[in-house]
C-alpha cells in the first residue's frame, strides 16, 4: 500500500496555485493576496482628536479649574483650517482635524460641556487625546504581503489605504458529486436499501469552511455513462471536483470504472484507516483535479482533512502540508492495525487530555459529529495505553 506521506505529495506535486485575478474589494474577502500592498499616504493623513473633546494649549491649563472662551467647532470631515490662540479652546468632535495652535485634547467628560466658555477641571497635558499623522502607517509603508489571507482585517486596511481593486488569488471553485444507486436526498422518503445522502454535504461545508467556494451538484447512481456526463457539465466551471463512493474492489464501482480507462486517475490503496481507497488525478485539457474519496461518511471526511485541504491551501496560494497536530494525553486505550496510521475520532479537552470517541467505524457519522479532534496512531503501533502521549489534529 501506497503510504500517506507519499498520495500526499503526489497530489501537492500535481496542483498549482491558482491564476491571480485583479478583483473588486467586494469580492477579495477568503483571497490570498498576490501583491504586497503599500499605503501612499501617511495613517492617519493629519493630526486629528481621538475624543470628543476641546482642543487647546496645555500651556493655558496651569491653574485649575480653568475657563476659556470657545471660539469654533470643528467635526469631523471638516476641510477649513482652523486655529487655536493662546487662552482659548475649540471645541472638537473625534476623527476631527486638530487646529493649528493646539497641542492637547481635553475629553468633555473633564469640563463642564459649555459651548460659549468651557470650565476645564482636570489638566491635559501635551499630546493628549491626540492621533498623530503617520502613527499607524507611514507613507509607502508595506501594509500587507503577498501570501496574506484577506479577512475582515485586512480588507480594511486595504480600503484604509484607498486601493478599489487588488491583484489576489481567487477561492477555488470545487464542485462536489456523491455517488450511489442507495443515496436519497435529504427529506425524501427512504425504500428498502436506501440511505440519506450526507456526504455531498459533509463535503461542501468542509470545502467552504477552509476558504474555497463549494458547488454540491448532488448525487449520482451506479452507471459511470451519467458520472462521466455530470462530471463533464461542471468542468467547465471547477477548479477541482471531489467525488464520494464508488472507488472500492467490488462491483458497481461507477467512479473507478468511468475514470479508469481515462488514463489521468488513479486508484490506489493507502496505509490509513479510515479511507484506505483513494483516487487522484487530472481531468480535461485545462488538468482539473479530481479526488475520488471513498463513500464511507467518516472515511470520506477524514481524507478531506488530509488531502483535500492541503492541496486547496496550495491552490490559494498558501503552503501545502499535513494538517498541524498538538501533542496530548490520551484518557483510554488506542488499537490500530499494523501497517496503517490510524485517524481515531476523539475529544480533545482544555487540560491537554484526549478521549477516543465511542464507535470508531467509518460509517459512524454520529461519533464524527460529536468529535473535535482525530488521534494519528502511526503505522507500527497497533496499541497505545491509556496515559500516553498521542499526536492530534484539531478539528
Amino acid at each position: 500500500m501506497k503510504s500517506v506521506d507519499a498520495h500526499l505529495a503526489e497530489i501537492l506535486a500535481t496542483v498549482r496555485p491558482l491564476a491571480p485575478l485583479e478583483l473588486e474589494l467586494e469580492q477579495a474577502l477568503g483571497t490570498t493576496l498576490a501583491e504586497d500592498v503599500s499605503s501612499p499616504v501617511p495613517l492617519p493623513p493629519f493630526d486629528n482628536s481621538a475624543m470628543d473633546g476641546y482642543a487647546v494649549r496645555a500651556e493655558d491649563l496651569t491653574d485649575l479649574p480653568a475657563t476659556l472662551p470657545v471660539i469654533d467647532d470643528v467635526a469631523a470631515g471638516s476641510v477649513e483650517l482652523r486655529a487655536v490662540g493662546p487662552g482659548h479652546a475649540v471645541r472638537i468632535m473625534t476623527g476631527a482635524p486638530l487646529p493649528a495652535g493646539a497641542d492637547a485634547v481635553v475629553p468633555v467628560e473633564w469640563t463642564d460641556g459649555g459651548t460659549v466658555t468651557v470650565r476645564i477641571d482636570r489638566r491635559a497635558e501635551a499630546g493628549n487625546a491626540i492621533r498623530r499623522a503617520g502613527e499607524d502607517v507611514q507613507a509607502g509603508e508595506v501594509v500587507l504581503k503577498a501570501g496574506t489571507v484577506i479577512g475582515p482585517a485586512q480588507l480594511g486596511i486595504i480600503a484604509g489605504v484607498g486601493r478599489r481593486r487588488v491583484w489576489a488569488r481567487p477561492r477555488p471553485r470545487v464542485v462536489v458529486i456523491s455517488t450511489g444507486a442507495e443515496l436519497v436526498e435529504p427529506g425524501g422518503t427512504l425504500q428498502p436499501g436506501q440511505i440519506w445522502d450526507s456526504n455531498s454535504y459533509t463535503l461542501t461545508a468542509a470545502v467552504r469552511e477552509v476558504g474555497a467556494d463549494g458547488f454540491r451538484a448532488g448525487s449520482v447512481g451506479d452507471d459511470p455513462g451519467v458520472l462521466l456526463d455530470r462530471l463533464d457539465t461542471h468542468l467547465v466551471r471547477a477548479d477541482a471536483i471531489i467525488t464520494s463512493g464508488g472507488v472500492s474492489m467490488g462491483a458497481y464501482e461507477p467512479v473507478k470504472e468511468a475514470l479508469s480507462p481515462l488514463g489521468t486517475v488513479r486508484f490506489e490503496k493507502v496505509a490509513m484507516q479510515p479511507g484506505m481507497p483513494q483516487g487522484f488525478g487530472v481531468l480535461g485539457d485545462d488538468q482539473v483535479p479530481i479526488f475520488a474519496l471513498p463513500g464511507n461518511p467518516v472515511s470520506s471526511f477524514v481524507s478531506f482533512m488530509l488531502f483535500v485541504r492541503p492541496a486547496l491551501d496550495k491552490m490559494r496560494g498558501l503552503p501545502g502540508g499535513m494538517p498541524e497536530t498538538v501533542t496530548a494525553v490520551t484518557t483510554g486505550v488506542l488499537r490500530s492495525p499494523f501497517g496503517r496510521r490510524s485517524y481515531l475520532r476523539g475529544v480533545l479537552a482544555a487540560d491537554g487530555t484526549v478521549s477516543p470517541a465511542h464507535g470508531q467505524g467509518s460509517h459512524q457519522l454520529a461519533a464524527l459529529a460529536s468529535a473535535n479532534a482525530l488521534i494519528v496512531v502511526p503505522e507500527d503501533v497497533t496499541e497505545v495505553e491509556a496515559g500516553a502521549s498521542v499526536e492530534v489534529v484539531r478539528l
